[in-house]
């Protein structure tokens, strides 16, 4: 992130942040290898002319993967698998997990194989983990300012085509909460359902119950006023997302719902207005930006001195 950026927003000392145990890694061990083979693919990875050009085959080098910056790492199986795929015998060691915290100049990774593998893995290695791992510090940082509220940050359905277990992975690694991870995973009745029914919250609810299997799933609904939030709640919806309510309004939806359904704010959220949302009461805040925004960590393949050629 840029100095700015650091800047402009609350603390973002990676004192504050929480490392968060009991981590699961979502891709299988063949769907590693398969998006990290065609990311080197896309990278022409064997073709690397420079690197063919310039390399003898047989030279070996070691280096070093390091933080820049603070932050919390994610994406760290991808990396290694990118360095094995170029360089089956190269020796890796792995000083830090996914979830972990680091700070600026931290080791996370100790490489030594061909000068090859490590040069032509090195970008599209550094692509995955950058990505997720400004993610996780993202979201590591909201959740650091809404800390000693009972507010959760949760990520949305706004993820990279293709990435979205890999994505809602980094905000877990964060301290974040998965909302619904696709269409068929939870009911959320919005806006322009509701309009398609002429503004029939109930209508809407009535025929979720009738249609859908509804056993363990919540039906959550979004309301933009508080007429919404009672009609929703008379209905019997179970999670009330607050649509981009004023902080006033949102206390108020607070205290009509009373703990008979979970409240969600939506909307209008970022590092200097989130902890006021969290102090209106609610349980969930959904940021979207959390995916679909989140600057890279800056991280880097340091190589170490050539071992001589004697």
């Amino acid at each position: 992130m840029s100095e700015s950026e650091r800047s402009s927003g609350p603390s973002l000392a990676v004192t504050g942040f929480t490392t968060y145990e009991g981590l699961f890694y979502p891709l299988t061990t063949a769907e590693t290898k398969t998006l990290v083979r065609d990311a080197l693919e896309e990278d022409h990875a064997s073709e690397d002319v420079t690197t063919l050009a310039t390399i003898v085959s047989d030279r070996h080098s070691r280096g070093s993967i390091v933080a820049r910056r603070p932050g919390v790492v994610c994406g760290i199986p991808l990396a290694i698998e990118a360095f094995r795929q170029r360089d089956p015998e190269m020796t890796i060691r792995q000083d830090i997990q996914d979830g972990q915290v680091v700070e600026r100049g931290v080791t996370i990774l100790f490489l030594n194989g061909t000068a090859r593998g490590l040069l032509s893995a090195e970008r599209v290695a550094l692509n995955f983990m950058q990505h997720l791992s400004g993610i996780a510090t993202l979201t590591a940082q909201y959740v650091n300012v809404v800390r000693g509220t009972h507010a959760r940050i949760l990520d949305t359905r706004k993820t990279t085509p293709g990435w979205r277990r890999l994505e809602k992975y980094a905000v877990r690694c964060g301290g974040g909460m998965n909302h619904r991870n696709d269409l068929a995973h939870a009911v959320l009745i919005k806006d322009n359902h509701i309009a398609a029914l002429d503004g029939n919250i109930r209508l809407a609810i009535e025929r979720v119950r009738a249609a859908v299997p509804t056993a363990g799933m919540r039906i959550e609904v979004e309301c933009q006023n508080l007429d919404q939030v009672s009609m929703a709640l008379k209905a019997g919806a179970d999670i009330i997302m607050l649509d981009n309510m004023g902080l006033q309004d949102m206390r108020e939806a607070v205290l009509l719902v009373g703990g008979r359904a979970v409240v969600e704010a939506s909307g209008g959220v970022n590092l200097q207005t989130v902890r006021g949302i969290a102090e209106t009461g609610v349980d969930w805040i959904s940021i979207g930006s959390l995916t679909h925004s989140a600057p890279a960590l800056d991280l880097a393949l340091d190589f170490d001195e050539p071992e001589s050629q004697g």
